[in-house]
């Protein structure tokens, strides 16, 4: 069986599930080109408030099919550059999504699958989930952005040590990294991470929207121009009918009702 990526939506949360729990919800072609597509259509889609990436069963992702892997030695490396296209799209897809994207982590998230997990911005893991960039011990090298986001997060020689050393290491390892936001009770990933949606769901989309923007921009600019960046989305978000909102509610002492 091919993986799939299902698609479906709950409430304001739109939840992506990576489908192949006989190889632990690995990677494919199909799976990744409709987790594109779907993305796409949710950026559009101004009733969405957030994004959960998750796997079906017990475990998250196992990254790239190993025997697919093999076989694709036969055909010869265009297929694999094809194939990283579109895994390395929908990486680039979820990093750029206006809306929060979250991971919901249980069991093993390993090699593109850790990889994934670093892409979104939020990572709810179960307590005994586990991360291991698998790489080494089959003669690879890292993808899915896993090197660029690494070698940002951590140290340079625990980012080299997690590659070459591929260990599994547990989610409160990572929490204690910076690389896992919020743990959980084995079995609630999930629910966890679509409460988390729901609180992102309540707050202005354009402000969340910036914000994330200009995280991802920071990296690349010197202060000055990352501080004209700002200025300029926070003019315009005090100017957006969110931000009277917003400030409208403080005053009054209750919930704001922000719009799509």
């Amino acid at each position: 069986m091919i993986s799939q990526m299902l698609v479906e939506r709950r409430g304001p949360t739109l939840v992506l599930t990576l489908s192949d729990p006989a190889t632990r919800n690995s990677l494919s072609p199909q799976a990744l080109a409709t987790g594109i597509d779907a993305l796409a259509a949710a950026g559009a889609d101004t009733a969405l408030r957030g994004v959960v990436l998750r796997g079906e069963g017990g475990h998250f992702c196992a990254g790239g099919n190993v025997r697919r892997l093999a076989a694709t030695r036969q055909i010869g490396p265009d297929e694999q550059i094809a194939s990283m296209a579109r895994f390395h799209g929908f990486v680039d897809a979820l990093r750029r999504h206006p809306l929060p994207v979250i991971a919901a982590v249980e069991g093993f998230a390993a090699g593109g699958g850790a990889a994934l997990a670093l892409a979104c911005d939020l990572v709810v893991a179960a307590e005994d989930a586990q991360f291991v960039l698998s790489y080494g011990r089959i003669g690879l090298s890292p993808d899915g952005g896993s090197s660029w986001h690494l070698a940002r997060l951590l140290p340079r020689g625990l980012a080299l040590q997690m590659m070459w050393l591929p260990e599994p290491m547990s989610a409160r390892e990572w929490q204690r990294l910076g690389l896992v936001q919020q743990l959980c009770p084995s079995g609630q990933a999930l629910d966890a991470a679509l409460a988390l949606a729901e609180r992102l769901a309540a707050m202005a989309p354009n402000a969340i929207a910036s914000a994330k923007a200009l995280v991802e921009a920071a990296p690349g600019r010197a202060l000055p121009e990352q501080l004209d960046a700002e200025r300029d989305h926070f003019v315009r978000n005090l100017f957006h009918r969110n931000g009277g909102e917003g400030l409208q509610a403080f005053l009054d002492k209750r919930p704001p009702r922000y719009e799509s």
